[in-house]
């Protein structure tokens, strides 16, 4: 498995002088998803979870809806000048009753880091059904239980505390317990990771669950909420117009600037 963190050296300046220290630095490396050899997508991700990231992307695609469907992962072809495994490629194969992954999934060019979506070869697929409705879940937290979460969120965000460049995103139970928490440097990435971790144990649909998300709700992170069957995202950060506009549509609830004791609640009743 490839590194999460290297080490470089760096000149920091301040009104007081300079020095020269080692600094950490979250990686960043392309990891390319196939199905049964034939590429899908691209994205710059931080190594680490690769199977979990690849499932969750599946599963909020549409492709998938059960540990069941994905029979084999295994890493493949992606070498280095050294002839040594890289572990940048990843190639799943989906089990016989599961059809392949149409046009509308595939990307003409690689995903970023920062912007999932970006490269769709069809933008008319952004809007995706989910089998797994949000709107049948009865999802509620406490608002005093829930503001104690981001705190335990950063708590566990261990390539955070040393880089301080990972997004964070983790599932939470009704009574305040955050059941895991994945980081990388793409925040879509990161939510991917926690969805296949949930896809893996069995968890999905996960409409006992709530989302946590270290920074800001963007349309496509509430849309593989949705896709999951999670009616209740909760962001420390800002919400976008269009990931309240699609909470709203599907009955989620969606959490805004949660910080300290306050919180903004944008949709939804999912708040006691």
């Amino acid at each position: 498995m490839g590194r999460v963190t290297v080490r470089r050296p760096v000149r920091t300046l301040t009104p007081q002088g300079q020095r020269r220290r080692p600094d950490t630095l979250a990686v960043e490396e392309p990891l390319e998803i196939r199905i049964s050899g034939t590429p899908l997508a691209v994205t710059m991700r931080t190594p680490g979870h690769d199977v979990e990231l690849a499932h969750g992307f599946l599963l909020s695609e549409g492709v998938i809806g059960h540990r069941e469907d994905v029979v084999l992962a295994r890493y493949c072809d992606g070498v280095d000048d050294e002839g040594r495994n890289t572990y940048n490629v990843l190639d799943l194969t989906l089990a016989d009753d599961v059809p392949m992954p149409g046009v509308g999934v595939r990307r003409n060019f690689y995903t970023t880091s920062s912007c999932g979506v970006c490269g769709k070869a069809a933008l008319d697929a952004v809007r995706l059904a989910s089998r797994f409705p949000p709107s049948d879940s009865g999802f509620t937290i406490d608002a005093e239980l829930l503001t104690t979460l981001p705190g335990a969120l950063r708590r566990r965000q261990r390539v955070f505390a040393a880089t301080g460049g990972l997004h964070g995103a983790g599932l939470f139970t009704s009574d305040g317990t955050l059941l895991a928490v994945r980081e990388d440097v793409g925040r879509h990435n990161a939510v991917d990771k926690i969805l296949g971790w949930a896809l893996q144990q069995n968890r999905v649909p996960a409409s006992d669950l709530g989302l946590l998300l270290s920074g800001r709700a963007s349309f496509e992170l509430v849309q593989k909420a949705a896709m999951a069957g999670i009616s209740l995202v909760a962001a420390v950060s800002a919400p976008s117009s269009l990931a309240v506009a699609l909470a709203e549509d599907h009955h989620m609830t969606l959490v805004g600037f949660l910080r300290g004791q306050s919180m903004n609640l944008y949709t939804g009743n999912g708040i006691a």
